[in-house]
């Protein structure tokens, strides 16, 4: 792996995303429990990579994850109209017995790791009790998308587990379709424009063209059930909203 001064994705204009630093990428799957709701996360293949590699923005390659050039066959508008405002001005605050919760909405990603067991906003209100805070800990560290980020607030620690350095391709069997890149471990992300975003520990990508908060996922790949045809899908019992 990179220094992690070299570990970069750059955000090109109507193009790819340019990463750089030797980043590991691998497939990573949404886990089901048995209601049907996202509950874990399953490591798929590692994709072989190299050094530099390009992935693809527009939704469109034939060799996905990587970029295929698509995006200038079909003109593809990629313009970031995703906030520069910092997560912590942004989120909204829920306030429970041990925890905080907060809240950014427009980075969700649909991956509904926040429903298990009881919805994350419902929950936070029940943090006195242990097997509630574990569970609302857990919700908000299954997201991928850094919406959500809970705090003690004895210590005024944020609690978010550590992740490597790395790119996740997700998969969402349950709903049929492929998600976004899920980055994690602080990965620099650089705008088109040279300025970089709010390193965060992990954010999800849009990989289908079609988010309207780029360079971020809103979710649109559920809606156009956007498949890369890297894994098979097998028809499943619609999870439960």
């Amino acid at each position: 792996m990179g220094k992690s001064s070299d570990r970069k994705i750059v955000v090109s204009k109507d193009g790819p995303y340019i990463v750089s630093g030797k980043i590991p990428l691998a497939i990573q799957i949404i886990k089901p429990n048995k209601e049907g709701l996202s509950w874990d996360w399953k490591e798929g293949k590692t994709i072989e990579t190299k050094e530099e590699y390009s992935l693809c923005r527009c939704g469109r390659s034939k060799n996905k994850p990587f970029c295929d050039s698509s995006h200038t066959k079909i003109r593809f508008d990629g313009t970031e109209t995703a906030t520069r405002r910092p997560y912590a001005r942004r989120a909204e605050v829920f306030a429970g017995p041990t925890l905080t919760l907060r809240d950014a909405e427009d980075l969700c990603a649909f991956a509904r790791f926040c429903d298990p067991g009881g919805k994350i906003w419902g929950l936070i209100e029940q943090t006195d009790d242990s097997e509630a805070r574990k569970l609302v800990i857990r919700e908000a560290n299954q997201c991928p998308s850094g919406r959500l980020v809970v705090q003690d607030k004895k210590t005024g620690q944020e609690i978010e587990q550590e992740l490597l350095p790395s790119i996740g391709v997700v998969e969402d069997p349950a709903l049929g379709c492929s998600g976004p890149l899920w980055v994690r471990g602080g990965i620099t992300i650089e705008s088109a424009d040279g300025m970089p975003y709010e390193i965060r520990s992990k954010v999800t990508l849009c990989r289908c063209g079609v988010s309207t908060n780029k360079p971020f996922c809103n979710g649109s790949h559920a809606t156009i059930k956007f498949r890369d045809e890297l894994v098979e899908f097998v028809r499943q019992k619609p999870a439960k909203q």
